[in-house]
C-alpha cells in the first residue's frame, strides 16, 4: 500500500463534505423523531412503525433510477440543491401540522417520503460529482471523509433527535433538521458549475439497460450488489420494529432510544476513522469482507436481547452494526468508482441504490407484516438469517481474493 496523501482535498470537495454532514444530520434527526412521534404521540405499535419506515424509504425504490438518469443528463449541483430545499420544506410542514392538530401517521409517512427524495438525489449525484473535483488517487480519501461525516451524523443525529423529542418536543427537532437542510443547500449552491453532457440525447431505456448490463456482467459489482440487498432487507426488518421493541419490551425512554441509535453512529465514526489504517494492514478483499461479518455478529448480539434484555447488549449490537458496514461502504464505493466509466456513474449508482436502498422499504414492509402476525422475536430471527446470507454471498465471490485496487488498472 502507498503512504497516505496528507495534502488537503480540493475546496469544491470540502463544500460537498460539509453539505453532506449537514444534510445527514438533518436526515438522522428527522428519522429518529418520526417513530418516536408515532409511538409517543400517536400510540403506534410495531406494525405501524414498520409501515412508517416503509413509506419513508419508498423513494429509494421508486426514484433512484430516475434520479440516476437525471444525474447523467443534467446539472448534478442543481439537482442536489433543489431536492435539499424540498427536504427542508417537508420537515417544516410537520411542526406546522402539529400546531394545527392535524398530524397523523399518514402525514408523517408522506412528508417523510418527500424528505427522502433529497437523500435519494444527493446519494446518487454526490458519488458522480466527486470524481470530477477529486483526483482518482484521492478518491478513497474523499469517500472516507464523506463516510466520516455521515458517521458523525449517525452518531449525533439520533441522540440529538431523541433528546429534543424527550426534553423539548417534536417541533424543535424538526425545526432544527429543516435549518440544517437549508444550510446544506446553500453550500451546494456554491459548487463549481457543471453543465449537462453535450451531444445528442440518447434513449432513456437504452441508457438504463446499458447500466444494468454493466453491473450484472461485472464479477466484482454483481456480488457487492447482492450482498448489499440482503444486508439492507435484513437491517430494515430490524429497524422497522426497533423503536417499538425498545420502548415497549426493553423499557427504554425516548432519550435512551436516541442514544442507542447514536451508538450506531459512534461505531461508524470509529470504522471511518480506522478505515485507512486497517486498509494498510489487510488486503482490499479482506477489507470488504469485514462489513458483512460485523453485520452478522451484530445481529446475533441483538437476537440475544430476547433472552437477556440488556441495554449493554443493545449498545454492543449497534456499535458493531456501525463499525463494520462503514468500512464496507468506503471500500465498495471506491471500487465502484474505480471500475465504472465516468459517463455511467450516475446510472450505475442509481441502479445500485435502487437495488440496495430500494430493499429498505421491502425490509420494512416484511418487518411490519411479520411483527403483526408472528411478533417481534420472529423479526429478529428473520433479520439474523438474512445477515448470514449476505456474508455467504460475498464470501464465495471473487471480491475477497482482491489484494489491491491496482490489480484493476
Amino acid at each position: 500500500m502507498q503512504p497516505a496523501d496528507i495534502t488537503p482535498l480540493p475546496t469544491a470537495f470540502r463544500r460537498i463534505g460539509w453539505s453532506n454532514l449537514l444534510a445527514q444530520f438533518s436526515e438522522q434527526i428527522a428519522l429518529a423523531a418520526a417513530p418516536l412521534a408515532a409511538v409517543l404521540l400517536l400510540a403506534a405499535g410495531p406494525a405501524e412503525t414498520g409501515w412508517l419506515q416503509t413509506a419513508q424509504t419508498l423513494p429509494f425504490l421508486l426514484l433512484s433510477i430516475p434520479a440516476g438518469l437525471m444525474v447523467d443528463r443534467a446539472s448534478r449541483r442543481w439537482l442536489m440543491v433543489g431536492t435539499e430545499v424540498l427536504r427542508a420544506v417537508s420537515l417544516l410542514a410537520i411542526p406546522l401540522l402539529l400546531a394545527l392538530g392535524s398530524l397523523n401517521l399518514t402525514w408523517l409517512g408522506v412528508l417523510g417520503a418527500l424528505g427522502a427524495v433529497g437523500t435519494v438525489c444527493y446519494s446518487v449525484a454526490a458519488p458522480a460529482f466527486v470524481p470530477s473535483v477529486v483526483p482518482r488517487a484521492r478518491l478513497a480519501d474523499a469517500n472516507r471523509w464523506l463516510e466520516l461525516a455521515r458517521s458523525a451524523a449517525y452518531a449525533g443525529g439520533p441522540a440529538l433527535g431523541g433528546a429534543l423529542v424527550g426534553w423539548i418536543g417534536i417541533s424543535t427537532a424538526y425545526g432544527l433538521a429543516a435549518g440544517l437542510s437549508v444550510f446544506a443547500a446553500l453550500l451546494l449552491a456554491g459548487l463549481p458549475k457543471d453543465e449537462a453532457p453535450s451531444g445528442p440525447r440518447r434513449d432513456l431505456l437504452h441508457d438504463l439497460k446499458e447500466g444494468a448490463r454493466f453491473v450484472a456482467g461485472h464479477d466484482l459489482l454483481r456480488p457487492i450488489l447482492m450482498t448489499a440487498v440482503f444486508f439492507n432487507v435484513s437491517w430494515f426488518i430490524f429497524q422497522a420494529v426497533y423503536v417499538a421493541y425498545a420502548v415497549q419490551n426493553l423499557g427504554l425512554s425516548a432519550t435512551a432510544v436516541g442514544i442507542s441509535l447514536g451508538i450506531y453512529g459512534a461505531g461508524m465514526i470509529v470504522g471511518a476513522a480506522c478505515a485507512s489504517h486497517v486498509a494498510r494492514r489487510v488486503s482490499f478483499g479482506t477489507l470488504v469482507l469485514l462489513g458483512p461479518f460485523a453485520g452478522l455478529c451484530a445481529a446475533g448480539v441483538m437476537l440475544a436481547t430476547l433472552w437477556f434484555p440488556s441495554v449493554y447488549l443493545v449498545a454492543a449490537s449497534f456499535f458493531l452494526f456501525g463499525v463494520g458496514p462503514i468500512i464496507w461502504s468506503i471500500s465498495t464505493m471506491t471500487l465502484r468508482q474505480a471500475v465504472t466509466p465516468n459517463a455511467m456513474l450516475g446510472r450505475v449508482s442509481a441502479l445500485i441504490m435502487t437495488a440496495t436502498f430500494g430493499a429498505r422499504p421491502v425490509g420494512a414492509a416484511i418487518g411490519a407484516t411479520v411483527a403483526a402476525h408472528l411478533g417481534i422475536a420472529a423479526c429478529l430471527q428473520l433479520a439474523t438469517a438474512g445477515f448470514l446470507i449476505q456474508l455467504l454471498v460475498i464470501g464465495f465471490s471473487r471480491v475477497p481474493r482482491l489484494r489491491d485496487l491496482s490489480e484493476l488498472a
